[in-house]
């Protein structure tokens, strides 16, 4: 089974709007909204793939309520914290005459560490040998900078595999736990070292020094440059599929959804990139951040071009 963790989800909408302007009235020619939040987003596309995914999420209020009911629509299990507050909605603004996108995120929610605890130890009750459990995205008002540290030590205890795809202090704080796999894009990455990454050479030779520290696995997200892929003994290069954009919010969630998915399946390292690289680009061409259809990630995998360096 996998698992999805999401401590600071969101109703994300996301509007077009054409020549986006400040001080001014500027109106929506299309809406759309989606439950949000990185671990929830992974969710939806192990679901669309065709695996089993349960969604933990910390949810509140109205909008919470919303969010559990869409995801029970889309037939992902939803095992919920309820806190106090109201869940966040995120604002996502698409200008297609200036090719902007905007994102205008609401704060969310503030918790306890008893609150996540709990939380956390009735996770740790139910997983086990043979399960994925991604943590992803931020964290919400009032948890501790080594949340991530303190959930995958605890996960990694019952045997199951832990993936983290966070960023700044969180990824920092997490990786001391030695999670199975990391997905910093070269940029995070290169902010973790102290370095700017801006070749292949320099993002493998970055993941290195993580793996050499203990980690298993660093799959580095590089946008329009494709993905690197480093454990001990092997480095693999995947180049990008060019696709039309629709949106590239929650790309790098459809990547790593195709990564759980794969090991799940028991998948090759060169059919997981492939895998991997077409779910990324079949979601970069939909709108909002709904999950693509496992078609079109299948007529896209045959595209992608995988490389041992």
């Amino acid at each position: 089974m996998i698992y999805t963790v999401t401590l600071n989800p969101a109703l994300d909408k996301t509007a077009t709007v054409e020549n986006l302007r400040l001080d001014s009235v500027n109106r929506i020619s299309e809406l759309r909204v989606d439950p949000g939040g990185k671990g929830i987003n992974v969710s939806k596309v192990v679901r669309e793939l065709g695996a089993k995914t349960v969604a933990i999420a910390l949810l509140g209020g109205h909008t919470g309520t919303m969010l559990r009911n869409m995801l029970a629509e889309l037939g992902i299990e939803c095992k919920v914290l309820e806190v106090e507050g109201e869940t966040r909605t995120n604002l996502k603004i698409k200008d297609p005459a200036l090719k902007t996108n905007t994102d205008i995120n609401e704060p969310g929610p503030e918790v306890t560490d008893e609150q996540l605890r709990g939380m956390l130890d009735g996770l740790v009750g139910e997983v086990g040998g043979g399960d994925i459990v991604v943590l992803s995205g931020s964290l919400p008002r009032g948890a501790a900078a080594d949340t991530y540290k303190v959930w995958v030590a605890a996960l990694k205890k019952t045997g199951a595999k832990v993936y983290l795809d966070a960023d700044g202090d969180k990824l920092v704080r997490g990786i001391e736990a030695k999670p199975d796999l990391i997905k910093p894009n070269e940029i995070e990455l290169g902010a973790m070292m102290g370095r700017t990454l801006d070749a292949d050479e320099k993002i493998v030779e970055a993941a290195r020094e993580l793996i050499d520290g203990g980690l298993d696995r660093v799959m580095v997200s590089m946008g329009g440059a494709g993905a690197l892929y480093v454990a001990r003994d092997v480095t693999i290069k995947a180049n990008p599929v060019k696709v039309p954009v629709g949106s590239t919010v929650g790309a790098g969630d459809s990547v790593v959804a195709a990564l759980a998915y794969a090991q799940d399946k028991g998948l090759g390292l060169e059919d997981t990139m492939r895998l991997a690289m077409a779910t990324g680009a079949a979601n970069v061409m939909q709108s909002g951040t709904q999950a693509a259809p496992r078609e079109l990630v299948d007529s896209l995998i045959d595209k992608v071009v995988v490389t041992r360096l």
